[in-house]
């Protein structure tokens, strides 16, 4: 373990990145929890980096929807892979920016002098979620517990109705406005004009590029394979969720899922409930090089931001851009890719809109000129959480490996990262490369 850290304010380098295939929950992965997921993901990147865990200061890892069986999944992956006990490791949750907030919070680690090594990122179950009981059947189970005879045990469901013992499944609801976030969408979708028939070309867009990526070998070398356990018959090797041959007329026939009658959101313009996980390995530039590993690219500079959900609960990341850019000292035309968490297509489209508008950057971001407009080519270039899909947990860890990859195959220098997240919250990550 690296000792005496003093320096503050140093140069993090991100030296590896790998994920699972991300597979649609209740596929593949509907028996495995989000810890294994997590073990396996991080399991395999040691291995292919060779990094040896005395040299892990820091294990910082997260989870959207935890499981009740392993409420700190960080620093069970850490004692599950039977790394050194001493490694720190805690869990974070930011909604579908959590493996970024793994990341920076393990980047100001190092930056601080607190760490040399860490690794950052998420993983998600959905196949998993914790299933709930109503509270008069909770006060009944947790009575009969503590009860000493079984005649006392069944006192503890006297009053006990049909409808009490019917589980209770998670919330999908905001909390503050009563809307999913497929309504809020919705709702994203009327107020800023964004039609049916430009979020379906998004998504054949989103499900095209993935497929190209996988059929010219692009994730071959940041994607795992996956035996399944605990029988490992099965071997996952690629997500299991982009439409390789998907026409535009497919996405027209496709019903809308939130407003049935007059809405727009349909399963092939949005992203699907995910299983999957994703982690990097970061380091102090000097450490890095100590060691004898080739940084993928740096961490230059990072934004939150949040908005109010009533409003529209996925455009905070204009804010986010807005931010990192200005803490970077840089504009959205000195950027070469951008990598944009895609919720739904009309979160995408109402984002870009912002960043075009100047009465949006006059009105709501205190600029006199907008963001920009960001050339197709720059975007997504390999796809993005549309057709890859979406584990809450591991998707901001996914977007960082492939844009410095992306950045690395096509010889360019900075990239920008855009996330989205319940609660009107964003997140957006500059990287460098050299």
């Amino acid at each position: 373990m690296a000792e005496n850290r003093k320096a503050i304010g140093r140069r993090v380098a991100i030296v590896a990145g790998l994920r699972t295939p991300f597979c649609k929950s209740g596929t593949a992965y509907r028996d495995l929890t989000a810890l294994e997921l997590g073990k396996a993901v991080v399991a395999e990147l040691l291995a292919r980096t060779e990094l040896p865990g005395n040299q892990i200061d820091e294990l910082v890892f997260g989870t959207v929807v935890p499981s009740i069986a392993a409420t700190n999944v960080a620093r069970e992956i850490v004692l599950g892979l039977n790394l050194p006990k001493e490694v720190e490791a805690h869990s974070v949750s930011r909604a579908c920016a959590t493996s970024i907030q793994s990341l920076t919070a393990a980047a100001d680690s190092i930056a601080l002098g607190r760490a040399d090594v860490a690794i950052a990122g998420g993983a998600e179950s959905l196949s998993d979620i914790p299933i709930h009981v109503s509270k008069p059947l909770a006060r009944a189970l947790a009575a009969a517990s503590r009860a000493k005879t079984l005649t006392a045990k069944l006192d503890g469901f006297r009053g006990i109705k049909p409808n009490d013992v019917v589980p209770v499944a998670p919330a999908l609801a905001e909390p503050t406005t009563g809307l999913t976030m497929g309504e809020s969408a919705e709702k994203m979708a009327k107020e800023n004009g964004i039609p049916r028939e430009a979020q379906d070309a998004f998504g054949h867009r989103s499900h095209s590029r993935a497929a190209r990526a996988w059929a010219e070998g692009r994730f071959a070398g940041e994607v795992m394979r996956l035996p399944v356990p605990p029988r490992f018959s099965e071997t996952v090797a690629e997500d299991n969720i982009v439409r390789k041959e998907g026409t535009l007329a497919a996405y027209a026939a496709l019903p809308p899922v939130f407003d049935r009658r007059y809405g727009t959101i349909t399963a092939g313009n949005s992203s699907p409930l995910t299983d999957g996980a994703a982690a990097v390995v970061l380091m102090a530039e000097e450490k890095a090089k100590a060691m004898g590993y080739a940084p993928l690219g740096y961490v230059k500079g990072f934004a939150y931001a949040a908005v109010d959900p009533g409003w529209q609960l996925l455009q905070a990341p204009p804010f986010a851009v807005n931010r990192a850019l200005e803490r970077t000292g840089l504009s959205l035309a000195d950027v070469d890719l951008v990598e944009m968490h895609e919720a739904f297509a009309a979160q995408v489209l109402s984002n870009l809109q912002a960043f075009a508008s100047k009465r949006f950057a006059q009105e709501r971001l205190g600029r006199s000129e907008p963001l920009g407009e960001i050339p197709d080519e720059k975007l997504n270039p390999n796809g993005g959480s549309i057709a890859i899909g979406h584990p809450f947990g591991a998707t901001g860890a996914r977007l960082v490996t492939q844009a410095l990859r992306e950045l690395a195959r096509s010889g360019k220098g900075l990239a920008l990262l855009s996330v989205c997240a319940a609660g009107g919250m964003a997140a957006a990550l500059v990287l460098e490369r050299e």
